[in-house]
């Protein structure tokens, strides 16, 4: 009997994935330069970057609700809910913009390392780390007062995306380097790194907040799936060409393939097993992700694409973004 039950309990758990399709896009217009996206659930808020700007969208009717201007070369969103802060990674201008959550009016700047990319809040120690791309560092801020705690945390290579674990760790991919950093947040420094080779230039990084499973998504094809309190790699599923960014919802980790035009869901198919268990179709181009984990959507900023332009040696070349096209694809159950 308990055998039996066992083997019900254990099919439930490794059941067939949800099905996932595009369910909306949300068309917001202007040039087509973009980066990340972050999903605030609490507040239905998804933010945009978008060139010298960042587009609030809300998510309960997606409608375009407010623009944060003067955020030039901007790559990534954080939000400090319990400051009602809200901070983004200027590139070019190697600063943070720090702006209200209610109000969206900008309160601040504060000076990083150079190119500043990913961005994020760590809530025990109440800072904000930039990764900066070109000065190979981060960049601690007190997220309260907007005072540079550390200004250059040495990482060892170029850093992509980040992810916290709620416990004072802050994780994320070296890009040059085939490694995951972590770093001790209340210390402002590096208390370890692993690799994660054969990964090749790994980008995005998505957690799950349960189990503390990190994914990385590669630049050849495949996803590190990989234990950050052992530094052991778990797997490495298969994904699309052209990843930036992966994202995890309801027990799945979702990599969006910018070059396919897909996005490849990997889930746990037995203890300890990953594999890709679907393949959502998408849209060209579509590279970077977040998502909402009360609603499970998936938002993917994108543009559309005319028809490939004519080469003089006659040769078809890439296909030409259509002005006016930036929008976010919606993906949902």
């Amino acid at each position: 009997m308990k055998v039996s039950l066992l083997l019900i309990f254990t099919a439930a758990l490794y059941a067939a994935p949800p099905a996932y399709k595009v369910v909306g896009k949300i068309k917001i217009g202007g040039g087509a330069r973009w980066d990340y996206a972050f999903l605030d659930s609490n507040n239905h808020r998804l933010y945009v970057s978008h060139g010298t700007q960042t587009e609030v969208i809300d998510t309960s009717t997606d409608k375009l609700v407010g623009t944060i201007p003067g955020t030039n070369g901007v790559h990534g969103i954080a939000i400090a809910e319990d400051l009602g802060k809200g901070f983004t990674s200027d590139g070019g201008d190697n600063d943070v913009t720090v702006f209200d959550l209610k109000t969206l009016k900008v309160t601040g700047k504060v000076k990083t390392g150079q190119n500043p990319d990913a961005i994020i809040y760590e809530p025990t120690s109440k800072r904000v780390f930039t990764f900066n791309g070109r000065s190979s560092d981060a960049t601690a801020i007190d997220a309260k007062t907007g005072d540079v705690i550390t200004a250059s945390i040495p990482l060892g290579g170029k850093p992509e995306f980040a992810q916290v674990d709620g416990k004072g760790h802050i994780y994320a991919n070296i890009e040059d380097k085939s490694e995951i950093v972590e770093i001790d947040a209340k210390n402002a420094l590096v208390s370890k790194r692993y690799s994660i080779a054969p990964c090749d230039e790994p980008s995005g990084l998505a957690i799950d907040p349960k189990k503390l499973t990190l994914f990385s998504v590669c630049g050849n094809k495949m996803m590190i799936v990989s234990d950050p309190a052992t530094g052991k790699i778990v797997a490495m599923p298969a994904i699309g060409a052209g990843p930036d960014g992966v994202a995890f919802d309801d027990g799945y980790a979702f990599s969006s393939n910018g070059q396919d035009g897909t996005i490849t869901m990997v889930g746990e198919t037995s203890p300890g097993k990953f594999d890709a268990v679907a393949t959502i179709p998408a849209t060209r181009g579509a590279r970077t992700i977040a998502s909402d984990q009360k609603a499970h959507k998936l938002y993917l900023p994108a543009a559309e694409y005319g028809p490939p332009t004519e080469g003089k040696d006659g040769k078809k070349g890439r296909p030409s973004i259509l002005p006016d096209s930036f929008q976010v694809l919606v993906v949902g159950r």
